[in-house]
């Protein structure tokens, strides 16, 4: 009765891992655009700066032309058009997940151009503003506002009461720039700035396999950032500071009361850089991870295990023009406080997962895991997810492929030698 009875916690922790995973906002692959100043006098060279950001579950490649067609129209709407030249020699990027690139071009502003100028990238979607007035022959429209504020119909001055009231100036405004700079940004919700935090960590799938039983093995698993980098680019050391959890069940679906075989609870707190090095082109990019993560599969009495890990995790990966990423990141362990019960735990599953992945923009995901214990005690999985949508159904996820074959399909039985075990199903992250 206690296997069975550990199904609901479990199932506990499954719903609330898949209904934060449901309110994170939908990934997604972009553009962005802006001016590296908001005010510039007619004949002055300004920089138009985009940064592409990756945002989907696999890696990216944009193209960015070496010169764009910019539009620019004053207050009469009168167009002018002239060409920017990009600065520095790369144009063609491989954008890992989460990552960006970025790119910038030089134009100069027209000389006929005078006022508050819509600045637009001819087949782009993207508006920018740039105060064109000269500073020898007008007032910029960066400078603050030393007017009243009046009523919009009648133009009127306002009661000074009143917009004090608003927590304004009745008599001067600050400049555009000079609010930018001051005024703090919107205050998120609690549950925003989690979710906000929250990504994916591990794979997550669900598989039934039939031999020796029918049983299923599921995993979940998410990691949360501990702080927001001010500065994408360039983040600090804390900044990337993550806490991980993952759990894997193994589950008998043929038992009288459908029992949990056992279940493997790891929490963890580690550092991450995806990024740490990467090449001109963006094809090679290095990163690396270290932390320290438990494992314990929560019973009591001969059936207790638990053990602690340091671990370092390098990773390699090459992005080929065809839009897959070859990845390599052997996870090196030194396991600190085993417990008793499983003290020999090393002697099986060893001190290095091999692990490579290979995973196509938008298609099928590749990744295998090798590890060697003592005295030939080997361990093998093999993972291949396709993509739902690339079957032709309208659904997120993928058709999920897994064969395992060797030691430590579960904590409880880590010295166990599992035969080879092919399961099917569903993976939400490959």
């Amino acid at each position: 009765m206690s296997r069975s009875r550990s199904l609901v916690p479990t199932l506990r922790v499954g719903i609330a891992l898949v209904a934060l995973a449901a309110a994170v906002p939908a990934a997604h692959a972009g553009v962005t655009y802006r001016l590296d100043r908001p005010s510039a006098a007619p004949g002055e060279t300004v920089l138009i700066e985009a940064v592409f950001f990756n945002d989907t579950p696999t890696g990216a490649a944009w193209s960015a032309p070496r010169r764009i067609v910019v539009q620019w129209r004053g207050a009469t709407g009168q167009p002018i058009r002239t060409t920017a030249r990009a600065v520095g020699a790369a144009t063609e990027f491989n954008v890992p997940v989460n990552n960006f690139a970025r790119m910038s071009w030089q134009a100069v502003v027209p000389t006929q151009a005078r006022g508050l100028q819509a600045v637009s990238i001819e087949g782009q979607s993207a508006l920018m503003a740039l105060d064109a007035t000269g500073r020898e022959s007008g007032t910029p429209a960066t400078m603050a506002a030393n007017t009243p504020v009046v009523d919009a119909r009648t133009g009127e001055p306002l009661p000074p009461a009143e917009v004090t009231r608003l927590g304004a100036s009745p008599d001067t405004g600050p400049a555009p720039e000079q609010t930018a700079m001051t005024q703090p940004a919107a205050i998120p919700t609690a549950f925003n700035s989690f979710t906000s935090s929250l990504s994916a960590y591990q794979p997550v799938y669900f598989a039934v396999g039939t031999r020796g039983g029918t049983t299923a093995r599921f995993q979940l698993s998410a990691k949360y950032r501990l702080f927001t980098p001010e500065d994408a680019a360039t983040p600090k050391f804390y900044e990337n500071l993550y806490l991980g959890y993952t759990q894997t069940s193994l589950w008998d679906l043929q038992g009288d009361s459908k029992p949990f075989i056992d279940t493997t609870f790891n929490p963890s707190a580690f550092w991450l850089n995806e990024n740490l090095w990467t090449s001109a082109n963006q094809n090679w990019r290095f990163g690396s991870a270290a932390g320290i993560e438990h494992k314990s599969n929560g019973k009591a009495g001969d059936d207790s295990r638990s053990l602690n890990d340091l671990y370092l995790q390098p990773s390699f990966n090459y992005r080929f023009d065809g839009g897959s990423t070859l990845s390599f990141a052997p996870k090196i362990m030194s396991y600190v406080a085993v417990a008793r019960e499983n003290s020999d735990y090393s002697d099986y599953n060893g001190h290095v997962d091999w692990r490579v992945r290979w995973a196509q923009d938008n298609g099928p995901v590749v990744s295998a895991m090798y590890r060697q214990g003592d005295q030939k005690r080997r361990t093998t999985q093999v993972d291949l997810a396709y993509p739902l949508k690339q079957m032709g159904l309208n659904a997120n996820g993928y058709v999920y492929l897994q064969y395992f074959n060797g030691y430590g399909e579960t904590l409880l039985g880590y010295d166990e030698r599992n035969r080879s075990q092919f399961r099917v199903g569903l993976s939400l992250v490959p």
